[in-house]
């Protein structure tokens, strides 16, 4: 099982410097609204991730008045556990494994997070770009060669599209590369939504409602695939060339999240949207531990405003015996209750104390 030992944040939002001492199972940060909870389990998406589940203007996490943050983690296999660190500067990123500087590409897999928290509402209420963002980097945190097919994607995309404004001779050929590397992400993103589905299908219900995550069929095979985005390059060549930039592909495929067959976008209140994300990254952490036999530590923020208090116990307990799951609260009560299951930890003005 992986997990996180001891995590270290330091100057990150109103966190000046803190060391915290984790369980493997369940540990609950309890304290009223902007205290730090939040940013705790955001701490230990940085030194997983290297970057915010909250938000993607870097600079503004770091404390008033400090020049950086770090966030870094004692973190790993109970036989093999190494000292993980991220820092932030504007401007510049610095990973750190056991003191020594690396590449991201060294980096990243070390250590896997899931993440539900309200903030994530964008991939339910946003764009079609966050929810591809949100199933290509859960994929690629299952399997590497994923994550190469996604950059190789985005490489050939800004090339072709190059081609494309410039007019250049060599369009023919990046629009050929674009077709095998689209093709090809587009099968594996399929299959990973399929797995998503069908973990959902038996997976959290809190008022039997029905999810899905569906993307657009990409062909029983690569061949066939691959035939299906030429043609639709093929269709929409007159208008590329005059917008100077690709439109069709994978990075323009929707992704529809369904609650009872409707997209959550659809109507859905915020109420459904809200299960439907945490039903998703428990589908997502079930995923993860069947393809990789491990688990991801588990982020589940404000998980007691959602369900009510015997049901969010009940599924800290289920996510806990599974693995490590870090949770926020703003009830006490509810919080103490959870004693028996783990650490219960209060959070005041930046500072965490054992409760």
């Amino acid at each position: 099982m992986a997990w996180v030992r001891t995590l270290r944040v330091k100057d990150l939002r109103n966190i000046q410097d803190e060391t915290v001492e984790l369980g493997p199972g369940l540990n609950v940060f309890c304290g009223r609204n902007a205290q730090g909870k939040t940013s705790l389990l955001e701490a230990v998406g940085l030194v997983a991730r290297g970057r915010s589940f909250r938000t993607e203007d870097a600079p503004s996490l770091i404390r008033r008045g400090a020049g950086a943050l770090l966030a870094g983690a004692e973190a790993g296999e109970d036989e093999g556990m190494s000292a993980l660190e991220v820092e932030l500067q504007p401007g510049r990123r610095a990973f750190r494994v056991d003191g020594r500087d690396v590449l991201p590409r060294e980096y990243h897999g070390r250590l896997e997070v899931v993440v539900y928290s309200t903030e994530r509402l964008r991939v339910a209420r946003g764009s079609m770009r966050d929810r591809r963002q949100y199933l290509d980097r859960s994929a690629g945190a299952l399997w590497p060669s994923y994550r190469r097919d996604a950059r190789e994607f985005e490489r050939v995309l800004a090339q072709r599209n190059a081609a494309l404004e410039g007019r250049g001779r060599d369009e023919g050929a990046w629009t050929e590369r674009l077709v095998d590397c689209g093709a090809r992400l587009r099968q594996r993103r399929a299959a990973y939504a399929a797995r998503l589905s069908e973990a959902l299908g038996t997976g959290f219900r809190p008022s039997g409602e029905a999810y899905a995550v569906r993307v657009p069929a990409a062909g029983s095979s690569e061949q066939e695939a691959r035939e299906a985005l030429a043609a639709e390059l093929g269709a929409l060549r007159p208008r590329e060339r005059a917008a100077g930039r690709s439109l069709a592909g994978p990075h323009r495929d929707g992704v529809e999240l369904l609650v009872d067959g409707r997209d959550v976008a659809e109507g859905a209140s915020a109420g459904q949207a809200r299960s439907l994300l945490l039903a998703l990254a428990l589908a997502t952490l079930r995923v993860y531990r069947e393809e990789t036999g491990r688990s991801a530590v588990a982020l589940l923020d404000d998980l007691d405003s959602e369900l009510d208090e015997e049901r969010a116990g009940a599924l800290c307990a289920d996510v806990a015996r599974a693995g490590q799951a870090l949770v926020t609260s703003a009830h006490p009560g509810w919080a103490r209750s959870l004693r028996p299951l783990g650490r219960i930890y209060q959070v005041a003005a930046g500072a965490v104390r054992g409760a």
